[in-house]
C-alpha cells in the first residue's frame, strides 16, 4: 500500500504548506523590491537627464526636469497595470 500524505502537505511537491507559502512570499517580496528599485533608478535618471536638457537649452523654467520624470511615472504605472491585469 502507498503512503498517504498528511493534509498539511502540498500534494504535488511533497513540501509542507508553510514552506510553500514562505517561498511564495519571498518571490512576491523580490518582485516588489525589483519594482521599487526600477522606479527609483528610472526617476533618478529622468531627473538628471531633464536637468541636463534644461541646462543645455538654457531654459529659465525647468520644463524637462518636470516632464521626463512625469513621463517615466506614467510609463511605469501603465506597465504595472498591464502586468497585473487579468488576461
Amino acid at each position: 500500500m502507498g503512503a498517504t500524505l498528511p493534509s498539511w502537505t502540498c500534494r504535488n511537491r511533497n513540501i509542507p504548506m508553510t514552506e510553500r507559502k514562505k517561498d511564495e512570499g519571498r518571490k512576491l517580496l523580490l518582485q516588489y523590491a525589483g519594482l521599487a528599485t526600477q522606479l527609483v533608478v528610472s526617476l533618478g535618471i529622468g531627473v538628471l537627464a531633464g536637468y541636463y536638457a534644461d541646462k543645455k537649452m538654457a531654459l529659465s523654467v525647468p520644463v524637462f526636469t518636470w516632464l521626463l520624470p512625469l513621463l517615466i511615472l506614467l510609463v511605469i504605472f501603465w506597465k504595472v497595470i498591464k502586468d497585473t491585469s487579468k488576461k
